[in-house]
C-alpha cells in the first residue's frame, strides 16, 4: 500500500524537520509549512513509502536518501532569461550602471542548475563586460550545483530559452552559445571562466563577499517571513552601497524591515540600496 496524498500530520512534518536538523544540520523550520508539507507529500508519492515512519526511518538510517530527500523538498525551477522582462531591464537598466566599476561582482542565489548564472554570463558578454566580472552562483543542493558546472541542459529547453533570450533583448543567435549533441546542449566553457559555483545555505550561511548585484528570484516565496528577513539582511550586509537586488515576480522588499534603504528602480522586481550603515 502507498501513502495517500495529502496525509501527513503537522506534527510529523514537525518531527521530520527536526530530525533532519538534529542529523544532518540543514534546517527547514523556517520554511513555509504549506510548501514543506506538500514537498514531502510528494516525496512519499514518487518514492513509494507506505507510511511517513517509513520516510522518516529511512531519513534517519540512510544518509545516502538524505540527498534525494533535499533535491525534491528545495525547489528548481528555472530556465535560461525566465521572465525575460526583468532580464531585459537588468540588460538596459543596471549593467550600463555597472560597467562603471573596475570589477563587477554578481551573486546569483539559490541558482539551482544555474541556468540564471549562464544568462548573467552571456549578458556581461555581449555588454563587454563579461572579462572584469565574477559570478558567484550558489545553492544548499550540491548535486544542482553539478548540472550547473556541467552546463549541459536538455535540446528540447532550447527553443524557450532562445524565445526568453530575444524578448529580453538579445541580439545574436542564441545557438551560438551552445554545442548541439543528440538531446542535449553543452554551453560554451568560456561562459564559466568567470563563474563561481558552490554550495551556500541561505538559512544558516553568513555574507561571503561584497557585491554590486545580487538576484535571487523565486526562492524566498517558499520561505516565511521571518526566514525572509534574516535572508534580506544577509543581502544587505552582502550588497555594496549603491548595488542592486533582483527579486522574483511574486517577491518583494517593500514591506521588510530594510525596505526604506532601497528604492525600485525599474518597473521589474530590481531594487537600489541607498547608502546606509
Amino acid at each position: 500500500m502507498m501513502l495517500e496524498s495529502g496525509i501527513i500530520k503537522d506534527e510529523e512534518v514537525e518531527y521530520l524537520i527536526r530530525d533532519v536538523y538534529e542529523l544532518y544540520g540543514y534546517d527547514f523550520s523556517m520554511y513555509s509549512r504549506a510548501s514543506f508539507k506538500r514537498r514531502v507529500n510528494r516525496i512519499c508519492l514518487i518514492d513509494k513509502f507506505a507510511s511517513f515512519a517509513e520516510l522518516r526511518y529511512t531519513l534517519i538510517n540512510d544518509p545516502d536518501y538524505l540527498k534525494r530527500f533535499i533535491e525534491e523538498v528545495t525547489v528548481n525551477v528555472t530556465e535560461m532569461f525566465r521572465d525575460p522582462f526583468f532580464f531585459k531591464a537588468l540588460r538596459e537598466n543596471i549593467l550600463p550602471q555597472l560597467g562603471t566599476y573596475p570589477l563587477i561582482r554578481v551573486w546569483v542565489a539559490g541558482c539551482s542548475t544555474g541556468e540564471e548564472a549562464y544568462s548573467m554570463a552571456i549578458m556581461l558578454k555581449e555588454a563587454g563586460l563579461y572579462q572584469k566580472s565574477l559570478i558567484y552562483a550558489t545553492d544548499i543542493n550540491p548535486s544542482v550545483l553539478e548540472t550547473a558546472r556541467a552546463g549541459i541542459f536538455p535540446i528540447s529547453q532550447m527553443k524557450v530559452y532562445s524565445e526568453n533570450y530575444i524578448q529580453s533583448g538579445g541580439k545574436q543567435d542564441f545557438s551560438d552559445y551552445y554545442t548541439a549533441n543528440y538531446d542535449s546542449a553543452k554551453f560554451d566553457t568560456n561562459l564559466k571562466e568567470k563563474l563561481i559555483l558552490s554550495t551556500h545555505n541561505l538559512v544558516s550561511d553568513s555574507s561571503f563577499n561584497s557585491f554590486q548585484l545580487i538576484i535571487c528570484r523565486n526562492v524566498l516565496i517558499y520561505f516565511d517571513k521571518a526566514l525572509q528577513e534574516r535572508v534580506f539582511q544577509l543581502f544587505d550586509d552582502s550588497l555594496e552601497n549603491l548595488g542592486f537586488l533582483g527579486l522574483g515576480s511574486k517577491e518583494t522588499l517593500r514591506f521588510s524591515n530594510l525596505g526604506k534603504h532601497y528604492q525600485q528602480v525599474t518597473d521589474q522586481k530590481i531594487w537600489k540600496k541607498a547608502a546606509h550603515n
